[in-house]
């Protein structure tokens, strides 16, 4: 195989990321390096407390516009392009028309919670020890299963034209590619397949007994492949000529492969609208004993690799919440200036269950709250609870996942958190990370992880990248945060933190 950094430099790998807020488009060298990038948002639809909606052609459109953009950034053509990679906001759920392409309903988000009477009921009815055994995850609203019923039971005549196998469902990940092969092909990859309640992890095939409890008829699905396979290539008319698609992974997994996870025992963190990390265990899947998730990092030839996974629903989204909600700050970048005045003497908490609390907690229905106000109180107060709660949740998670590994009875050194995600470029909010979880914390100098995953996987599958250990020799640091936090200091706001959450969560 040729080295990467060997190949012809005209040679580009196109990394489409979409996710929750904004679809973006980079265009990468083979080194690695960004030629070109752009990003375009688009409309977010809340038609009730707790639901949340994307027009699902705003994604498509969103998604053509920045390729086109990025291509006329670089002066590149489509002849130019080795390969496109996919990477997508999970579990987001798209039932569309085979014959017209159009969706029957808008797209409902990952965050959405219309979903969780239904999840409580199966629950109630004892169905979940079947769901995480085969799935490895729990019954939530959060995954895909749940909102493909609703949405066959609540369009007119959806179930009914689901059964005669005129319609087909997707993750955004499925949606995109059927849009950029003209419908060619309806496929998808196996970490986003294990994000639909409907995925047998251990043996890689939707799942009969699953797809019969949450009344999802077979005719709807993709084609599962690998994270690095062929995909299919695009209509020409799109970009002037044919690209092969031949990476998908979703985001979580992708920045997992952009980090070079690698190996069992390696965390990564990522802080974008929500907080995910995600922690390789090798080729055994292990049972959580903790509420956190067993899902898989990634399929290469066939053979899975497993991860633990603890998935935060609030991260960015308290700082939009600072600057949209309460308009403390104007955008993000003031954040950390005024978390950096706040009061020490101050125990201020936010709680961010704007939609419910994911894990260890997952509890759907309880809703956010903020701790130990005082008359002093003020922004800088507020902005620094904001970045602390992401700290603090994340917290949760390495202990649950530190717990879970060691009971695995798998060896494994003292843990590193790899970040990235746009909270990763504030200094203060990775030191005060790095202190709050008593371990060091490493920032890539590569932030744009997620979509450099997605266009490693391309760049593989199309022979121009290396094998995953040659790969993962290239991963540089641009910063480590070593923790500087006095032990009762850092134990004395956990104990705060753990407590706010207590009083929300008591019955």
């Amino acid at each position: 195989m040729t080295p990467f950094a060997e190949c012809n430099v005209t040679t580009y790998l196109l990394a489409i990321d979409q996710g929750t807020t904004s679809s973006r488009a980079i265009l990468f060298r083979p080194d690695t390096s960004v030629a070109a990038q752009a990003q375009q948002e688009f409309p977010q639809h809340f038609p009730a407390s707790g639901w949340v909606e994307h027009e699902a052609e705003d994604l498509w459109r969103s998604t053509l516009v920045t390729c086109h953009a990025v291509l006329d950034q670089a002066g590149a053509q489509a002849s130019d392009i080795a390969a496109i990679g996919i990477t997508n906001q999970r579990e987001t759920t798209v039932v569309w028309d085979r014959k017209t392409g159009a969706a029957i309903h808008r797209a409902i988000v990952w965050q959405d919670r219309r979903t969780a009477d239904l999840c409580a009921r199966l629950r109630a009815e004892g169905h979940e020890p079947l769901v995480t055994e085969r799935t490895g995850l729990i019954l939530d609203p959060y995954f895909s299963g749940t909102k493909i019923g609703w949405i066959l039971d609540e369009v007119p005549g959806a179930r009914a034209r689901a059964e005669r196998g005129e319609l087909a469902f997707g993750t955004v990940d499925s949606w995109l590619l059927w849009k950029l092969t003209g419908g060619k092909v309806h496929a998808t990859d196996a970490t986003n397949a294990a994000r639909t309640l409907l995925f047998n992890i251990h043996t890689g095939t939707w799942d009969d007994d699953l797809l019969a409890l949450l009344r999802v008829p077979r005719s709807l699905l993709p084609e599962v492949r690998d994270c690095a396979a062929d995909f299919g290539a695009t209509r020409p008319e799109l970009f002037g000529g044919t690209i092969s698609i031949g990476g998908i992974a979703g985001d979580q997994q992708a920045a997992t492969v952009g980090q070079a996870c690698f190996q069992p025992g390696m965390i990564k963190s990522t802080y974008g609208t929500g907080c995910f990390a995600l922690l390789n265990t090798g080729t055994t899947a292990v049972r959580s004993r903790n509420r956190l998730l067993t899902t898989i990092a990634y399929q290469l030839g066939g053979k899975r690799t497993y991860a633990l996974e603890g998935s935060i629903f609030v991260a960015g989204a308290a700082v939009q919440w600072l600057r949209d909600g309460l308009g403390i700050i104007a955008n993000s970048a003031h954040t950390e200036p005024l978390a950096e005045a706040a009061d020490p003497a101050q125990q201020v908490y936010l709680v961010p269950a704007f939609v419910g609390l994911g894990a260890p907690h997952w509890n759907p229905d309880v809703r956010g709250a903020m701790f130990g106000l005082t008359r002093n109180t003020g922004p800088a107060e507020f902005a620094l609870a904001a970045l602390e709660s992401v700290c603090y949740q994340t917290a949760d998670l390495i202990d649950a996942m530190n717990t879970d590994w060691a009971s695995s009875g798998i060896a494994h050194g003292t843990p590193v958190l790899r970040v990235d995600g746009g909270m990763a470029a504030s200094n203060f909010a990775m030191q005060r990370l790095a202190d709050l979880i008593a371990a060091p914390v490493d920032r890539p100098v590569i932030r744009e992880t997620t979509a450099l995953g997605a266009a490693y996987l391309a760049g593989y599958h199309a022979g121009i990248m290396p094998a995953p250990g040659r790969f993962a020799d290239s991963w540089r640091l641009d910063r480590r945060f070593d923790p500087s936090m006095p032990a009762e200091t850092r134990n004395a706001k956990l104990a705060g933190w753990r407590d706010a959450v207590r009083r929300l969560t008591a019955p």
